[in-house]
């Protein structure tokens, strides 16, 4: 499968009206996603008041996506995509609509953050996969490409705007942690409104009959089978399982460490998300595969130095500065990856690639509570430097490795098995 062709324009396939209502879905939900998990982070903090608290969150959310992330890429190859798109926002609606109400009520629980957290990774289980296959039928061919971009430009813009409005709003209003759960609420009930216009995206005729279990097994092997795609879900799991888990752990870092409280939270936030939006407008400009596969390498460098840092510098407003550099290459590290990975594999396994993909989420999640353990033990800072390292030995291998395995790929691709 040779590459699609470069756009017309950064934003061409916005003007394209079915697929910018799946765009602004998309942003909606994301963005009432990501916000919510800040939330659930800073009440987590409130009510256990250590670090293995914060991810006892994550690990409910990861445990789940990890059974249930597969699932849902066979259910976007399988389903109609507008109907498993309908049900995780409804899923997503209810889980934030509960813990808005359970807050306002002051009853809310730790328990009930767990409960939510689970809630949360079935129903992102199913809307990530769906929401990305979809886009390969909304976009005549010559604007596919550019529409992979704006879409993971979205998604991933969302993962850091998202905090830095949970994280000023839970600063600056009196109920900010309620506001935030029944505002994310109202905007996946936006989402399922726009999900119903959309035509019902159903699966290819004439596949095979197989299991749910044996689809599954073939998406594996499909990717197992060609190197490039092998490197590019191998980089982005170990980037993401052991790079993420620092935005769990900024409360800590400006509660504790910086003595900032919930005002510098949001301050914090709020710089990662502005060098996530220059890295998302540069990467819409970006239509060269070749490019992208030294620009993945680049960002997941930019991400582990800026992690790294973090754990070192005793000045917060230099801290600020490297969080900007940690949004922007966070964003640009996933950016690259998922559009290179849907521009070299087949479009009849785009569902589960991206599934594979995603289990790095339900990794970083899983990962988190261990990793929030050993900075209790040893320190938040010496932890921030060991994730960082190791994020940045993972894109040293990469770049090594990705000449030989991802450039033959670009120009020609083994028939799906």
């Amino acid at each position: 499968m040779t590459p699609p062709p470069p756009a017309v324009g950064s934003f061409a396939a916005l003007g394209h009206r079915e697929y910018r209502r799946l765009w602004v879905g998309g942003l909606a939900v994301f963005f009432a996603v990501m916000a919510q998990n800040i939330a659930r982070a800073w009440l987590a903090l409130e009510l256990t008041g250590s670090n293995t608290g914060l991810g006892g969150v994550l690990m409910g959310f990861g445990l789940v996506m990890l059974v249930a992330t597969p699932f849902g890429g066979v259910a976007a190859d399988r389903l109609s995509k507008r109907f498993v798109l309908l049900v995780a926002t409804a899923l997503l609606g209810i889980s934030s609509g509960v813990i808005g109400v359970a807050t306002v009520l002051d009853a809310v629980e730790y328990w009930m953050l767990i409960a939510a957290s689970g809630l949360q990774a079935l129903a992102f289980a199913l809307y990530g996969p769906a929401r990305m296959a979809f886009i390969s039928e909304l976009l005549p061919d010559e604007t596919v490409g550019n529409g992979i971009v704006l879409g993971q430009m979205g998604s991933e813009a969302s993962r850091v705007v998202g905090p830095a409005v949970a994280g000023l709003m839970i600063a600056t209003l009196a109920d900010g942690t309620a506001a935030v759960f029944l505002g994310s609420a109202a905007l996946c009930g936006v989402s399922a409104v726009l999900c119903l216009t959309l035509p019902p995206g159903n699966a290819i005729e004439g596949r095979p009959a197989r299991s749910v279990l044996g689809e599954i097994g073939d998406g594996v092997r499909y990717v197992r089978r060609h190197d490039a795609l092998r490197l590019l879900v191998l980089t982005s799991l170990g980037a993401v399982i052991l790079g993420f888990p620092y935005v769990a752990f900024l409360p800590t870092l400006a509660d504790e460490i910086f003595d900032v409280g919930s005002g510098g939270y949001g301050l914090m936030s709020a710089v990662s998300a502005a060098g996530a939006v220059v890295a998302a407008l540069l990467t819409a400009r970006t239509a060269s595969p070749t490019r992208q596969v030294r620009d993945l390498g680049r960002a997941g460098l930019l991400f582990g130095v800026a992690i790294l840092a973090l754990g070192a510098t005793p000045w917060f407003p230099l801290a600020l500065a490297i969080l900007a550099g940690a949004g922007a290459g966070s964003l640009w590290f996933q950016t690259t990856n998922q559009s290179l990975l849907l521009s070299i594999g087949s479009f009849e396994y785009h569902g589960r690639i991206q599934s594979l993909v995603m289990l790095g989420f339900s990794g970083f999640g899983i990962a988190a509570l261990p990793i929030g353990a050993i900075a209790d033990a040893v320190g938040l800072r010496t932890t921030f430097a060991a994730m960082g390292a190791i994020v940045v030995l993972i894109s040293v291998v990469y770049m090594r490795r990705s000449p030989t395995a991802i450039g033959p790929s670009l120009r020609t691709m083994e028939p799906p098995i």
